[in-house]
C-alpha cells in the first residue's frame, strides 16, 4: 500500500525518535532505512514493513492475513497526519531549537502501539539512563517471548498485560527488573485489562485529565503521564519535566552554560512538547 505523507517527512528521524537506541527489538530500523513492527492480537500476528519511497510516500506492506487491519494503527506511530506548522512558527523565536528544527526537519510525532505499552516503557525507563534501561527492557521480551524473522530481520511484538502477569517474579527479576518496578508493572497490566488505562477513553479526554487518570495507577507518576501523553498518544502539548537527561542535552545543544528551560517551553507552548523528540535525535547524532 502506499501512504501519503506532507513534507517534509523523514521516516528514519521518526523511527529512531520512537525506537531511542539501536538495540530496541520491537521497533527494528534495518540498515536501508526500511522500519519493521511486529503487531498482534487475539487475531494473530503481523509484520508491517515500512519504507520511504519520496518526499511524499511511505511503502506500507504486510505479512501475513488481514495484516491491513493495522493500517490505521501505523499511520498513528508514525505520526504520519501530525501537523507541525505551529511547532515550526514558534521554533523560529528561539535560535538553537530553530538550529534543531532544521538539523532535523521531517521528524513527526510517533506513538506507542498501545496505552499499556507506553506505561510500560515508562515504568522500566523512570530514573535510570536509557542504556540501562533498555538493556533490561530487552532481557524482559526475551523472557515474555519470542521475535519473529523475516529474512534477516527479527523483530519482536510487545507482550501483552496478560503475558506480564503470568511470568513469574524471578524471571522478571533476573532481567534486572527492581521489586518495586515489577509491582508497577503488574499493576498497569491490570489497569490495561480492567479499563482503567483503556485507550480510547484516554484518546477522548484532554491532555490533562487523561494524564490524571494514568497518574492515578501506582506506580505512574506525574513524570510517567506525561511520558504516557506524549509517547504514547502523541500529545505534543506537554513535557516531561525533571528529567536531568532533557535538561542536560538542553544545554549541551545550546551551546550555553545554563538553559532557561522553563522559558523556551513558554515560547513552544502547545508545541513543547517536540522539543523533547528534537532533544533526543540531538543525543543520537551529535554531529
Amino acid at each position: 500500500m502506499l501512504l501519503p505523507v506532507a513534507p517534509p517527512y523523514r521516516l528514519d528521524f521518526t523511527a529512531e525518535v520512537l525506537r531511542r537506541l539501536s538495540n530496541n527489538a520491537v521497533d527494528v530500523l534495518a540498515a536501508d532505512g526500511t522500519y519493521y513492527r511486529a503487531l498482534a492480537d487475539a487475531s494473530g500476528a503481523n509484520v508491517v514493513r515500512v519504507r520511504q519511497r519520496d518526499p511524499a510516500t511511505l511503502e506500507v506492506s504486510f505479512t501475513g492475513r488481514d495484516g491491513r487491519r493495522w493500517l490505521p494503527r501505523v499511520t498513528r506511530m508514525l505520526g504520519t497526519d501530525a501537523d507541525l506548522r505551529e511547532w515550526l512558527r514558534r521554533s523560529r523565536r528561539i535560535g538553537w531549537v530553530n538550529r534543531l528544527a532544521g538539523r532535523f526537519a521531517g521528524v513527526r510525532p510517533p506513538r506507542y502501539a498501545s496505552a499499556w505499552e507506553a506505561c510500560a516503557h515508562a515504568i522500566v525507563f523512570a530514573q535510570i539512563s536509557i542504556f540501562a534501561a533498555a538493556a533490561i527492557m530487552q532481557r524482559l521480551l526475551a523472557a515474555l517471548g519470542e521475535p519473529i524473522a523475516i529474512g534477516a530481520v527479527r523483530t519482536q511484538p510487545f507482550p501483552a498485560p496478560e503475558a506480564w502477569l503470568a511470568a513469574r517474579d524471578a524471571d522478571l527479576l533476573a532481567a534486572g527488573l527492581s521489586r518495586n518496578k515489577l509491582g508497577y508493572l503488574r499493576e498497569a497490566a491490570r489497569a490495561a485489562l480492567d479499563g482503567r488505562i483503556d485507550d480510547a477513553e484516554l484518546e477522548a479526554l484532554p491532555t490533562e485529565a487523561a494524564a490524571a487518570r494514568i497518574a492515578a495507577v501506582r506506580g505512574l507518576g506525574p513524570w510517567s503521564a506525561a511520558i504516557v501523553m506524549l509517547r504514547g498518544f502523541g500529545r505534543i502539548d506537554t513535557f516531561p519535566l525533571r528529567d536531568s537527561g532533557v535538561a542536560r542535552s538542553a544545554t549541551q545543544l545550546a551551546g550555553v552554560a545554563q538553559v532557561d528551560l522553563d522559558r523556551v517551553l513558554s515560547v513552544l507552548g502547545p508545541t513543547r512538547g517536540m522539543l523533547y523528540y528534537h532533544l533526543l535525535l540531538g543525543r543520537l547524532h551529535p554531529e
